[in-house]
This record gives structure tokens, sequence and C-alpha cells, in this order.
């Protein structure tokens, strides 16, 4: 099925609705109710899920439903999860604390992926720094960090990575991109802790002298938890699905058609949620349903909208200039907006048909361009709120918790400022060829880092100031 350029509109529209509708006076305080977000949802998706069947392509719809019951079901269980795992205690909240918090979850975020470790750590990072007026940073460079940059080593890390594992790139070969990993996440780290270091010194003496004496053990509540993460993550990695191409081509057997992985995930949330400690989730962590609705209200309508955006992408792409660069950049821009998973698909079957030595296993796929497929899927998805699942979860939660997050415009004007610098360096050291490419990048990185420092040393902390100290 053809379609042409005007197939994009409706999910255009679904973008400028998230984007604007909370911003507008006349409809943000409606926008905040979970069912005006899935009737527009609704009513911009259904209409092009029904084109699509009644011009005889139903199985874009299918797949696109399919991935969505994936999706959700996955955000579901590491959300009703990491819930019943309370962080109790209370650390002083100082830029090396916030950092080395980031920096865990960077690690651990390419082992239990990127959704699951900033479900884990959100609320305990908005806990530690609720006596802090200035939060927005840390929650903005969470997403950077744990929900996607820090999810590039493993194939469990983020969902395209494991959709490349199901395609034949072997499980060990993301290991591989751990210097665009550290050079990115280290970078990030650093210009957090100068950020960090900066809206710290603005609190007011008050809040930080009640930080610093307000200190109390760290301890876990819900400890079994993890067992259940465990669990999660080895039925993603292991589990079978719904094998929907078996299907279609006529030979599946029956369990291709049981969404096992599925059920042992929901399963072992539900275990969770119905036996585990009470107080935790309810009390400490304060758990409500409204941010997973509200992510499961508005991806539907990215889900069904982003059908005739894939396709008319997928027959524009032939006609792209296609190089290490260029896969890069189309594949992290399209990441950005687009769900990065299909995405990367998109551009993995892509690079598949052009052939090039040495290839990675038995994909067929030129290694360098999966790398930039790769770097581009995972790194890019941090770019807007609706480019990787867990970035709307934590923009979720955190608003919830009190913060006053950035609109779609002011988030992706952060990512601008402090992550779109950092991937250009990267771009240009490990994916661009030349010595001249080389150096510009090396010179960007040094102005990232030069700022940074500017940035951390040009502050009078109050409580130094009212001292006379330096």
């Amino acid at each position: 099925m053809e379609v042409q350029w005007w197939s994009i509109l409706p999910f255009v529209a679904m973008l400028l609705c998230i984007a604007l509708a909370p911003l507008i006076p006349a409809t943000a305080e409606a926008w905040e109710k979970q069912r005006v977000q899935l009737l527009v949802a609704l009513v911009l998706g259904v209409p092009v899920a029904l084109w699509f069947i009644i011009g005889g392509d139903t199985s874009a719809v299918v797949h696109a439903l399919i991935e969505y019951g994936q999706f959700i079901a996955l955000l579901l269980a590491l959300f009703v999860v990491s819930g019943g795992i309370f962080l109790k205690g209370d650390i002083e909240a100082t830029p090396r604390n916030n950092t080395l918090f980031l920096a865990f979850g960077g690690v651990i975020a390419s082992f239990i992926g990127t959704t699951g470790a900033a479900m884990l750590l959100i609320r305990p990072l908005l806990n530690t720094n609720h006596e802090r007026k200035y939060r927005v940073h840390t929650v903005v460079f969470t997403i950077f960090i744990v929900a996607n940059c820090g999810g590039l080593l493993t194939p469990l890390g983020d969902p395209p990575l494991f959709l490349g594992m199901l395609r034949g790139v072997p499980f060990t070969w993301t290991f591989g991109l751990w210097p665009m990993w550290l050079f990115v996440n280290i970078l990030l780290l650093a210009t957090y802790f100068a950020l960090d270091s900066k809206y710290h010194a603005k609190e007011s003496p008050e809040a930080l002298r009640f930080d610093a004496t307000h200190r109390t053990k760290l301890g876990v509540k819900g400890k079994l938890n993890f067992a259940y993460l465990a669990v999660i993550v080895g039925a993603v990695a292991l589990a079978p699905s719904i094998d929907i191409h078996a299907i279609e081509e006529g030979h599946a057997a029956f369990m291709d058609w049981i969404p096992v992985r599925e059920i042992v995930m929901l399963g072992v949330a539900a275990i969770s949620y119905f036996t585990g400690d009470k107080i935790a989730r309810f009390t400490d962590n304060k758990f409500k349903w409204g941010p997973i609705l509200e992510v499961a209200a508005i991806f539907i309508g990215i889900f069904l909208t982003m059908i005739p955006a894939l396709k008319y992408l997928s027959q524009l792409a032939p006609k792209l200039p296609l190089n290490e660069v260029t896969f890069f950049t189309f594949t992290g821009g399209l990441s950005s907006v687009l769900d990065n998973a299909p995405t990367y698909v998109t551009f993995f079957e892509m690079a598949a048909q052009l052939g090039g030595e040495p290839t990675v296993a038995d994909t067929g796929i030129y290694e360098p361009y999966l790398i930039a497929i790769s770097l581009g899927a995972v790194f890019c998805g941090a770019i807007t709120y609706i480019g990787n699942g867990p970035n709307f979860m934590v923009k979720a939660v955190a608003d919830g918790a009190g913060v006053t997050m950035p609109s779609f415009g002011g988030y992706v004007a952060q990512a601008f400022i402090y992550l779109v610098p950092t991937l250009v360096a990267m771009v240009l050291i490990f994916i661009a060829d030349g010595l001249w490419t080389t150096i510009i990048g090396l010179v960007i990185t040094g102005a990232i880092l030069l700022r940074a420092v500017l940035a951390a040393r040009s502050h009078e902390h109050p409580v130094a100031a009212a001292d006379g100290s330096s």
C-alpha cells in the first residue's frame, strides 16, 4: 500500500497536541485528564487504522497493535515492580551524590533496560532531592542518561537493540560500542555535575542546612522486587512472544500464538502488586496509576498514527543519500519523534540491502552502518519526550512528585543545549571519516568540558557567602 506525504498529518497533529495542548490556557487543564488524552489519540489513530484495513494492509495495523501491546506490557510490569521498591533513608542531595546516582543508573540501564533503570531510580532520586527547589535539571538528565544513553551496551538495554538481536545481531556485539557509550555518558555526567553545582548554590541556606542535618542511613524496602525485576529481564531476553511473521506466512505452531513473554511479565507484576509491601508502595513511594495511564493513552495514538509515517519513510528511504553519518542522522532524527524501535528496524532492513564488508554476523549489514543506526536509535531517543518509552514515564512520575517539568518544546530546547552538542562531538570523532572532522569533534568536546568547568566554578555558595568564606 503506497502512501502520500499528507498521510503523516495525523501523526503531526498528535505531536502538536502533545507539544501545545499543555501550553494553551484553554486546553491545559483538560489535557491533564487521561480520558481526554485517550480521546484525542483515538480520534486521530482509529481513522488511520480503518484506512489501512480498508486499503488492504491489515497486517500493518495488526503489527502496530501487537507492538503497542508488547510495549505497554513491558512498561506496566516495570512500573508496578519498581513501584514496590523504596530506597529508605535520606542522603545529602549534593552534586556529587546526584551525579553518582545518575552514573549508577547509566551503568545498570544496559543490563535491566532503560525503562527498568529509570523506573527504579527516579523515585529515590526525587526523594533524595525533595528538600531542594531546583530539581528539573536532575529529571531531564535522568532521561538523557538513565532512560536512554546508558542502555547501549546490551540488547537488554533498549528495545531497538533487542529487535536487532532477534534479527541476527550477536548478543555480545553491542559490547563493542563501549567507547561511544563511555564518551557520551561521561560528557553528560560532567555537564550535569556542573549544572547541579550551579543550582545547588542557588538553594536557600535553610534548605541546604535541613538537607545536611536530616540524613538517615540508607536501606531498601521491598527487596523481593529485585528478584521480580530479574524475572522480567529474563523474560525479555529469553521468553518468546507472538510470532506475527510465522502467523502471516501460515506456518505458525501453537506456541507462536501465545505471548509467553508478556504473560510472564504481567504475572510477576500482579504478584508484586498484590503480595508486596503496601507501605513501601503506597505510603513511601506514593504509588499512583496516573503515569502509566498517561503513557498508555498517548502512545496508542502514536503507534496508530505512526503507521503511515513509517510506511512513507520506507518509500522515501531508497532515495536518501546513505553513509555512516547520514544513517546516524536519519535514524537518530526520526527516532526522536517516532518511537525508536520501529525506526531502527526500518533502517536496519534498508542497510541489509546495501551490502559491504565487514558484515555483522549473518545479518548482511555493513558493520559501520549498523554502528551508526544503533547509536542513532539509542542516543537520539532522548531528544524528545516521545523518542523512547521511559521518557514520558519519568516525566509523569516527576510531575506527580510536584516537579514542574518543561513542556514538550522546553524539553527539546534543553536537549539541544546539552545533549545534541555531545552527540555531534561523538559523531565527528567516532563515525565521520577524516582528520578534520576528528579535530572539530575534539574542539567541541573541549568546549563542552570548558562550559562545565566554568559553570561549576562561577558560583558562590550562599552559606559560604554568609560566613564570609570563599
